[in-house]
Order: structure tokens, then C-alpha cells, then sequence
């Protein structure tokens, strides 16, 4: 399949976090199909990402889905419920329902749907067999819907080389730099678009000690879900319209 127009939606897994560049931006796996996809098409391909960390399921089946359907692109991924699911409460019927629906509007605007489940990172991180049972929960309800016409699933969820530590960042909740690639690589073989080689393998991250973790990344991350903060407040999409892909 070939595409010229590429919009991702999502939270933190479809911005990039953990892919970081050396100016202090994020890359990340929708970066690295939207390159795939220019490498592979004769005329140029117009990309933009209003995929924001932090954010739940609802914002960005509304919202962001509406935005990403106002472009008017080819394509459209779409991929969001994991800040849901780490919340104290959640319904998987209702995420389930929002994400579905989404799907729908946008293939009903006659836009082809990538829908991607995020990895799982629950091996590694604190509290993770909880969480691990409610995404497993998600991932079965989603599949229940599929297939659909016009929608090509990406099941990065059930991906067991994605949870090995050596694919997340040093926060162990956000895919590394050869995480986003492995998506990236998942991804562009269901459109069946040719993998580009994306250079030499990144190394693992030197990773802290435990005190030192918790002290940085745990328990930051536990204040904000108490406060009712998230990391993505007052942050804007990093590309919020068509962009040309810059191909090397």
C-alpha cells in the first residue's frame, strides 16, 4: 500500500518519548514509518503527529481523531487507552467503545486505519501485574472487533520481544530508541512497505540503581496520578499539520 498523507494520534507511545534526539525533541516509531513511507513512494509524503504524552483514551478519540480527519489524509494511526489503564478505575468496555469508535469515523471518512496496540512494558515497571491484567483485558476486547474493512491491526501488545528491557527507555514505561524501531518495523510490514534500514543499533541506557529510579521516575509519576496531573499539560502537538517528510 502506498500512502502520500500520514497522521499519527495518540499519547506519549505515539509522540516519541523515550526516542530522544540529541537537540532535546523525540522521534519515535510514527517519525520512522512516515520516513518508511516517503522512502517508498514516488511523490512526496506530507506527515504531522498530534499525538500528545500524558494523554487518555477521550481526547484523543475526540478530539485529536477530529483534527487528524480535518487533514484530510491517506492515512491515520491510531493507538491510546495504556494512561487509562494505569489509572486507579477504569472501564474497558467504555475505552473500548470510545477507541472503536473512533476507528469507525475515521474509515467512514474514507481514510485508511492503522490501529496499534502500545507495547508492554509491565514486566519491568512497578505494580506491573496489575496493569498487565487490565491491558490483556483491552487488547482482547479491541481484537473482538477486528477485522474491519479498512483497518489494518498492529498488535504490538501481544509483540513478546517488546518486552525485553533492552527495548525501553531508562523510565522502563516508555519504549528506547530500538523499542520505537521495532514498532516502526511492525507497522510498516502490515501496510507492506519495505523496512528501511534505520542505521546502526542504538545502545541500552546506562540504568540507575533502585533508590535512584524510584527517587526519579516511580515516584514523580505516582505524585502526578495524585494530584490529578499528567506530564502532557499545556504541551502542544510536536507536528500539528502536513508536513513533507525530509528524506535523506
Amino acid at each position: 500500500m502506498r500512502f502520500s498523507s500520514y497522521v499519527a494520534v495518540g499519547d506519549s507511545f505515539t509522540e516519541g518519548v523515550g526516542d530522544d534526539l540529541p537537540d532535546g525533541r523525540v522521534r519515535g516509531w510514527a517519525d520512522l514509518v512516515a520516513l518508511g513511507l516517503a522512502l517508498s513512494s514516488p511523490e512526496p509524503v506530507g506527515y504531522a503527529n498530534l499525538a500528545i504524552r500524558g494523554r487518555k483514551l477521550a481526547p484523543i478519540a475526540g478530539e485529536q481523531v477530529d483534527a487528524a480527519i480535518a487533514l484530510s489524509p491517506q492515512l491515520i494511526s491510531i493507538n491510546g487507552g495504556g494512561n487509562d489503564i494505569m489509572r486507579p478505575r477504569v472501564s474497558i468496555d467504555g475505552i473500548t467503545e470510545q477507541l472503536i469508535d473512533a476507528v469507525d469515523r475515521v474509515a467512514a471518512a474514507g481514510i485508511h486505519v492503522v490501529l496499534t496496540s502500545g507495547a508492554n512494558p509491565m514486566r519491568h515497571i512497578p505494580m506491573g501485574p496489575r496493569f498487565e491484567a487490565r491491558g490483556n483485558a483491552f487488547a482482547r476486547a479491541v481484537q473482538r472487533h477486528l477485522p474491519r474493512d479498512g483497518v489494518t491491526w498492529v498488535d504490538n501488545w501481544g509483540d513478546r520481544e517488546l518486552g525485553e528491557l533492552r527495548y525501553w527507555s531508562v523510565d522502563k514505561l516508555h519504549l528506547g530508541p530500538l523499542g520505537h524501531r521495532r514498532v516502526a518495523a511492525n507497522v510498516l510490514a502490515a501496510l507492506e512497505v519495505p523496512v528501511p534500514d534505520f542505521g546502526p543499533e542504538p545502545l541500552e541506557p546506562a540504568r540507575p540503581r533502585t533508590a535512584e529510579y524510584w527517587r526519579e521516575y516511580v515516584l514523580p509519576w505516582i505524585g502526578r496520578r495524585l494530584t490529578g496531573r499528567s506530564s502532557g499539560d499545556n504541551r502542544e502537538p510536536k507536528s500539528a499539520t502536513l508536513q513533507p517528510v525530509e528524506v535523506p
